[in-house]
């Protein structure tokens, strides 16, 4: 392809043909795309229309392009041909920088990706020259032009955070410190300058607060590794200007949404980061800074709100505690009776409560709830911040905390038991707080591995668990109930089988419930429940034990998956899939009905297939019911083939590609 004004024509055509909302006119424009992006040029081409192009929706349009081609064919891949020509990636890595730097933001940040992505590779070796180049344009004095740099950067430094240690990574690491930690130390300081001549220009200020952002995110990938000499000896400067910037509290800055982290929350939240960073790894070298640090985290912990906005900040600052106060070295700054009890009830107990937000996340978004509260991805929690420093306070001082805690623990269920109404969170509260008190070890096979013997967690859970699982009413204070189901499901290893058990029917049970949370944690506990195993490497729960509870089970299940919101929820596909290998005969009277359900879902999912995970345990699940079925009794092969048949054409024949290959080995 040459570069020419009928290739760009052609080719801004054909992009403008991937934005039609019709598959018709989408679907072949795309399939041209790829047809000619092994062409000599045909990069060139895209970031020459990135400059050309008037309008600004292709330009963006390019730009994604562009960058998806560098994702996909830039790696060179030992004895495969190689997808882009030398002179496009000479090309290419002469003009990138400055087209991104030159260009407005929605495109700047899709080629500072692309640069990042080119630099994995080639950095420093094959684009030895990138540093310097854009370290050049720190001089420049054009904040657009310095943020763009930070931010490529950014994207190409932060790699180092979870890189494993290698010669080859500190070499690296080495290049890019003698290059770039000076003049980011330069930045730095006159960008904290500039904030206070032009402390009452708000708009200066969040152009400078955002460089100040991205400047604090560097020094945490750069320092990563090892304590750099360079910032040994600029130590000072760093973390004089850090607390100095924790510590600001600019009114203009302040923002309006209750929801939305503001620039002052984002960098208050990196330092707390970059601090937390220092006091773990280098604790020796920081230990001069380390007391204004904690009073100033701890100023600011009592001083923030309960607003969402904050919750980065406010678990960034909690998690910064939890690493100081597990260090032997700090052991003394938390020895203290009044420390302790300060701590508990100024940071601890507030940040375990569960405000309306998180009702509400509850209620309307309870897939992302479900995911950060069971998933682990609840890492920027307030509360996963407070469980963490209860554990870290744990390591030293587990009499005391436990003790102060057991009074707060009991002080809550004593305000729910004058008015639940009114007072269950206060109950949800002492749960989660007895929770964090008793895991010292968690793995996501077994729950909680070891507890806190100080915690008497079958008391607990015959006295304040037991009681919301029975309730008749599997729809009243749901958040308690989901509390209750959770219980069993990470305590599962430190409780007596006789109380799973005495659980099963109950779980059951909560299965009906109208909360998606609710009914989705029942099924995840019985699947945990199902998979633990006894003595003797059989399952801890046996068919036998399951027999009076099987056809509710089977129902209530199949039930659930025709709960609004829950008709694609692969934690009861997942759970279907272990009942079945689980019950193994005992499912065979059940599988006329059975089978015809799964395969009207499959029907269903075909159309669109967008959950894997719940693909996969609905094929599991498929093949579960044939395999048991037909070694019961042979014969009954042909009524699978009679059911699955039609399914498996269908998604043959219209080429559904995520659910092919599976399709294939089921009916195999």
């Amino acid at each position: 392809m040459e570069l020419n004004d009928a290739n760009l024509q052609t080719l801004t055509e054909f992009l403008r043909k991937t934005l039609d909302p019709d598959p018709a006119v989408r679907r072949p424009a795309e399939k041209f795309l790829e047809s000619v992006e092994g062409n000599q040029n045909y990069p060139l081409l895209l970031l020459t229309m990135l400059e050309k192009s008037q309008d600004q929706v292709i330009r963006v349009c390019a730009a994604v392009t562009f960058k998806n081609y560098i994702k996909r064919n830039w790696r060179i891949v030992e004895d495969e041909p190689n997808k882009v020509s030398d002179a496009d990636r000479t090309a290419i890595k002469a003009n990138i920088v400055n087209l991104m730097l030159s260009s407005p933001e929605q495109i700047q940040k899709q080629l500072s990706d692309a640069i990042s992505i080119i630099g994995r590779e080639d950095f420093p070796q094959k684009w030895p020259d990138l540093l310097t180049e854009m370290v050049n344009r720190f001089r420049s004095g054009d904040f657009h032009i310095i943020n763009g740099v930070l931010r490529t950067a950014h994207s190409l430094f932060k790699r180092y955070r979870h890189e494993f240690k290698s010669n080859e990574l500190w070499t690296e690491i080495k290049l890019v410190l003698d290059t770039f930690a000076l003049p980011l130390t330069e930045l730095f300081k006159a960008t904290i300058e500039l904030c206070q001549t032009h402390a009452t220009d708000v708009n200066a200020l969040k152009v400078l607060f955002s460089s100040l952002t991205l400047i604090s995110k560097l020094f945490y990938s750069l320092n990563f590794q090892d304590l750099p000499e360079f910032f040994e000896d600029n130590m000072e400067t760093w973390m004089t200007n850090f607390h100095g910037l924790l510590t600001l509290d600019n009114k203009l800055l302040q923002t309006n949404d209750e929801e939305e982290a503001g620039l002052l929350e984002l960098l208050k939240s990196q330092i707390c980061d970059n601090a937390a960073l220092y006091a773990q790894k280098y604790d020796e070298e920081f230990q001069p800074y380390l007391p204004r640090f904690v009073t100033a985290i701890w100023n600011l912990l009592v001083s923030t709100g309960q607003e969402v906005k904050y919750d980065l900040l406010v678990s960034n600052a909690i998690q910064f505690l939890a690493s100081v106060c597990e260090r032997p070295h700090y052991k003394h700054l938390f020895e203290d009776q009044n420390t302790l009890t300060s701590i508990c009830e100024k940071v601890i107990v507030p940040n375990m409560e569960f405000r309306s937000a998180d009702e509400e996340a509850f209620e309307d978004n309870s897939e992302e709830y479900i995911r950060r509260d069971l998933e682990g991805s609840d890492i920027d929690t307030r509360r996963r911040a407070a469980c963490d420093l209860v554990r870290g306070l744990c390591k030293f001082f587990e009499g005391p905390v436990t003790a102060i805690f057991s009074g707060y623990v009991n002080s809550m269920l004593g305000e729910y038991a004058k008015s639940p109404g009114q007072n269950w969170k206060h109950k949800d509260a002492a749960i989660y707080l007895v929770t964090s008190l008793a895991s010292k070890a968690q793995t996501q096979k077994h729950g909680i591995t070891q507890a806190n013997e100080l915690v008497d967690l079958n008391e607990f859970f015959v006295n304040h668990i037991l009681s919301d699982l029975k309730s008749p009413n599997v729809n009243e204070f749901p958040v308690l109930k989901a509390d209750a189901i959770k219980y069993v499901m990470i305590f599962r290893s430190q409780l007596p089988k006789e109380q799973l058990l005495q659980a099963v029917p109950l779980l059951i049970s909560h299965l009906q419930a109208e909360s998606t949370v609710e009914h989705t944690y029942a099924a995840h506990a019985l699947e945990r429940l199902f998979t633990m195993r006894g003595p003797n490497n059989s399952t801890l729960i046996t068919p036998a034990e399951m027999a009076p509870f099987t056809e509710q089970l089977l129902n209530n299940l199949f039930k659930a998956l025709a709960l609004p919101g829950s008709e694609e929820n692969e934690y009861i596909m997942k759970a279907i899939m272990r009942s079945f290998s689980l019950l193994q005969d005992a499912i065979v009277p059940y599988i006329p009905t059975l089978i015809g359900q799964l395969t009207h879902k499959l029907l269903l999912v075909s159309k669109n297939p967008s959950k894997p995970h719940f693909n996969h345990y609905l094929f599991e699940s498929l093949c579960l019911s044939v395999r048991i079925t037909c070694k019961a009794n042979p014969t009954t092969v042909s009524s699978f083939e009679e059911a699955l048949f039609p399914v498996f054409t269908e998604i043959l024949q219209n080429d559904v590609q995520e659910l092919s290959s599976r399709t294939w080995s089921c009916a195999g």
